[in-house]
């Protein structure tokens, strides 16, 4: 199926059951039921097998789905297999927390797939330092680290006010996605994706409910 044809609710609810099955001990004689995916992951299990066969029958009816092989399904529909570069724009608490997450997870984890490979920030004060080995370069050599780096990813953690010179200025480098964590809406063409992500709406929404 297309990939703009894939709603976003049902991609994200792929990734869970992906990491789901990561946690597994399994063998290649190993099943798990719909319903058992269904609890790990917090949803009903007509939803699972629902979005599961959007992208083909991959279980035995009574049985379940044989969970190596559905794991490696969902590694293809995802395409997690593959190493992705991740420049961070905005080297302050946030973006110096998220580099070192990501790094240590890599290290960690030597098949984690996110590798952050360039840090950039305006600050003549930080440009030439390192953060977890990594050199904090002026936002202005993005094009020449992309004549070296092929980066996938923007994650912005800039203040809202320059946010959207940040992002522009990356699009037209050449990235095409971006994880925003500045609490503004960003514009952008039609075909670079933006994931939002804002601390502060979700911890209001679930003040809602306390």
């Amino acid at each position: 199926m297309p990939k703009d044809k894939v709603p976003d609710v049902v991609i994200r609810r792929l990734v869970t059951y992906l990491r789901v099955l990561n946690e597994l001990e399994a063998g290649p004689n190993d099943y798990i039921s719909s319903a058992k995916i269904a609890d790990l992951a917090a949803v009903n299990s007509a939803q699972v097998r629902k979005d599961l066969a959007m992208f083909g029958e991959f279980g035995k009816q009574g049985v379940g789905y044989p969970i190596l092989a559905l794991r490696e399904e969902l590694i293809s529909i995802l395409k997690a297999d593959r190493e992705m570069s991740i420049a961070i724009f905005g080297v302050g608490e946030l973006g110096t927390a998220l580099n070192r997450y990501l790094t240590s997870r890599r290290k960690a984890t030597p098949d984690y797939r996110f590798v952050v490979t360039g840090l950039f920030d305006i600050d003549e004060s930080k440009i030439g330092t390192f953060v977890e080995g990594i050199p904090i370069l002026h936002t202005q050599d993005l094009p020449q680290v992309l004549e070296d780096e092929e980066i996938k990813i923007g994650v912005i953690t800039v203040p809202a006010s320059v946010a959207q010179e940040v992002v522009t200025f990356a699009v037209s480098c050449g990235i095409k996605g971006f994880l925003n964590f500045a609490p503004v809406r960003l514009k952008v063409p039609e075909d670079i994706r933006v994931q939002n992500s804002d601390v502060t709406l979700d911890l209001q929404e679930l003040a809602f409910y306390l």
